[in-house]
């Protein structure tokens, strides 16, 4: 099904992006013991940097909040476990007409399957394996942010 935000749009800075209205998307964490564990997924190969690793995410529909399209997005490719805190978000704004927020969220534990065609695979990795990975440009541009996000929460 078409959704309002889906399509591409060329921002003020000249390249391509995926949400006409922005996008968004949720990474979600839970302490294993006294390490933190993120869920990654790897996108599709036919999808917009496909092969590389990110969070469930897409385009936010008109007047949609980016948490409400970050949890839309992450029920339809993987669903969504019970009891989910943010701990924060950053948003990654390469244009001033576009961004792209990821919201970072508490979960009890590891859940989640891949739901539909987007993702490749799924996995709950500790931060230094996933700076191991061939990332997203948007997800690595965010990485940082969210690692300092999950430091400040375990503290």
């Amino acid at each position: 099904m078409r959704r309002s935000g889906d399509g591409f749009i060329r921002c003020g800075d000249g390249h391509v992006r995926w949400g006409v209205f922005g996008a968004a998307g949720v990474v979600f964490v839970y302490l294993d013991g006294d390490e933190w564990r993120v869920l990654l997924q790897k996108r599709s190969a036919w999808s917009h940097e496909g092969g590389t690793w990110s969070c469930p995410g897409g385009a936010l529909d008109e007047g949609e909040s980016s948490f409400d399209g970050a949890m839309r997005e992450a029920e339809e490719e993987i669903g969504l476990p019970p009891g989910v805190e943010v701990l924060g978000e950053c948003v990654f704004a390469p244009a001033d007409d576009w961004s792209y927020t990821t919201i970072v969220a508490r979960v009890a534990g590891p859940f989640g399957l891949s739901l539909n065609f987007e993702s490749e695979a799924m996995a709950w990795l500790a931060p230094h394996e996933v700076d191991r990975l061939t990332l997203h440009a948007g997800f690595a541009a965010a990485w940082g942010q969210i690692q300092a996000i999950l430091r400040s929460a375990a503290a």
